[in-house]
């Protein structure tokens, strides 16, 4: 399974859904909501600045995490952005593959 990096900055709605809620039960909620299309949701957190919410999840491909963020963002509560993230072994493993490219110039 891939890796992903939700990010989301709550909009009105969603900051009015989150006093009502509380951040407990919203990570219950995308807790299910990621088991839901077979992935796992790793950590949760809540933050200051530019963004409001950081999920790490895993998930079984691309297209899982699309359908994730599209759904997520067409509610109106959140507006996400997601990043394909890797392991440091799949870095050490990347490290050792051989790769057919020639700078500009060379």
């Amino acid at each position: 399974m891939a890796r992903y990096l939700f990010r989301a900055k709550y909009t009105q709605a969603g900051v009015t859904g989150l006093l009502k809620e509380g951040g407990t039960s919203r990570r219950e909620a995308l807790r299910q909501t990621i088991e839901g299309m077979g992935g796992a949701l790793h950590d949760l957190f809540y933050a200051f600045g530019d963004w409001d919410l950081f999920l790490v999840t895993e998930l079984p491909d691309d297209e899982a995490a699309t359908a994730v963020s599209l759904n997520i963002s067409a509610a109106g509560a959140l507006d996400v952005s997601v990043t394909v993230i890797v392991t440091p072994e799949t870095v050490d493993a990347a490290a050792k593959k051989s790769v057919p490219y020639r700078a500009p110039g060379d």
